[in-house]
């Protein structure tokens, strides 16, 4: 258990990276038809100059995969980095609750009676992933020319540092996944925020109450869906990865990212694992944080 100065600081840090009004995007574009199947998109600014575009940075948030959590409480992160020079693609889609929690309100589904709400839903979750990264390209064009997809790091916090490092290992998953793609995604990089990476320590660890479990179904599906799921066991994906994780994080604890990176190795690959000091788990996505101006750097290096 943390001590009263961890826990109080934990608290503060949670506060403050909540604390930032929402940042309405240029233009939303749907993926889909269900109302979740949307993605925000901010242009640079200042914009490229004449003769370049901007680096994509596509955002995929956290929250446990939990409907309560939607895309709204990331939009101070991607308006943050659209003002660093980054087009942004914040991802919206289907977590656990009620049905129809679309849009950017905030608190969206209601909680089981007396419990914790479900962690995402399956398949839906990675349905819309998948299709959310496969209709990318051809929205960019659409809607935000300033952007050049051919440059696009995949960043994503927390339950999102998951689906994140899950996309871009689509062309490892088995073969009879639905979501298997022929080669590797075309990205520059992967920068995953404190990510839930490996589900066998998160579970060990009781990382969001069980959430990387419920996700998959709950017991009876956890060890059949983890080879589907489990960026631990989608190695190596030859895809260059950097994990930004807080020392001090009592929400989703550095043993998950040192865990994947030790997997990663053994795999073959090397995985970047950035350790910030006296760092808990939400000043990764605060505007007001000096961690937040490091993860920026991390994906700047990928992504010029």
């Amino acid at each position: 258990m943390p001590d009263d100065a961890a826990a109080a600081r934990a608290a503060a840090e949670e506060e403050s990276a909540f604390s930032h009004s929402p940042v309405a995007p240029d233009v939303t574009a749907a993926y889909g038809d269900h109302p979740d199947q949307v993605i925000d998109f901010y242009a640079p600014r200042p914009g490229p100059d004449s003769t370049s575009a901007a680096p994509l940075v596509v955002v995929l948030h956290g929250g446990a995969w939990r409907a309560r959590y939607d895309r709204s409480h990331i939009t101070p992160f991607a308006d943050y980095l659209a003002r660093r020079g980054f087009a942004v693609a914040n991802v919206e889609y289907r977590r656990g609750g009620a049905e129809g929690a679309g849009g950017a309100g905030g608190v969206a589904g209601a909680e089981e009676s007396g419990g914790v709400p479900p962690a995402g839903r399956w398949p839906d979750t990675f349905d819309d992933v998948a299709a959310a990264l496969d209709a990318l390209p051809a929205l960019v064009g659409q809607v935000l020319p300033q952007a050049d997809p051919r440059r696009t790091v995949l960043t994503g916090h927390s339950a999102g540092g998951h689906l994140a490092l899950w996309a871009a290992a689509r062309h490892v998953l088995p073969a009879d996944a639905p979501w298997r793609t022929d080669g590797p995604a075309s990205l520059r990089g992967v920068v995953a925020l404190a990510p839930i990476a490996d589900f066998e320590v998160a579970e060990k660890l009781d990382v969001c109450a069980h959430a990387s479990l419920q996700l998959l179904g709950g017991q009876d599906h956890f060890a059949e869906r983890r080879p589907y799921a489990d960026p631990a066991l989608l190695l190596p994906t030859g895809i260059a990865t950097t994990l930004v994780q807080g020392r001090t994080d009592l929400v989703v604890p550095q043993q998950v990212a040192e865990s994947y990176a030790e997997a990663a190795a053994k795999a073959g690959e090397m995985v970047g694992l950035t350790l910030l000091e006296d760092v808990g788990h939400f000043p990764l996505i605060d505007p007001a944080a000096d961690a937040c101006a490091v993860v920026a750097e991390e994906i700047a290096q990928l992504a010029w």
